[in-house]
């Protein structure tokens, strides 16, 4: 009975060692797969190439150009190519 009970707990504390070690040590990478890298930056990529082709073709000035960068270089993938005027409240009663 008592070898039984030794058996039981040294299997346990094998659990709780291996646990640790698994979850301090380096055996898995913290990096993603370079494949899920290039999936999150391809849009971005696209939008940076089309916007540079439109200003190598002269479609688009050079402070447009800056403006629209420093919007991807901020992480967004779309322009406003218009300005936000707010909205008026009309004074018909209805």
């Amino acid at each position: 009975m008592g070898g039984l009970l030794a058996m039981l707990l040294g299997l346990v504390l094998l659990g709780v060692l291996y646990d640790t070690v698994r979850l301090i040590g380096p055996g898995e990478s913290r990096c993603p797969p370079p494949a899920r890298l290039r999936g999150r930056r391809a849009g971005p990529e696209a939008a940076e190439r089309w916007l540079v082709g439109r200003r190598l073709h002269g479609r688009i000035d050079a402070a447009t150009y800056t403006r629209r960068m420093a919007v991807l270089a901020h992480g967004h993938r779309t322009f406003s190519t218009r300005t936000k005027t707010p909205r008026t409240t009309s004074t018909r009663r209805t």
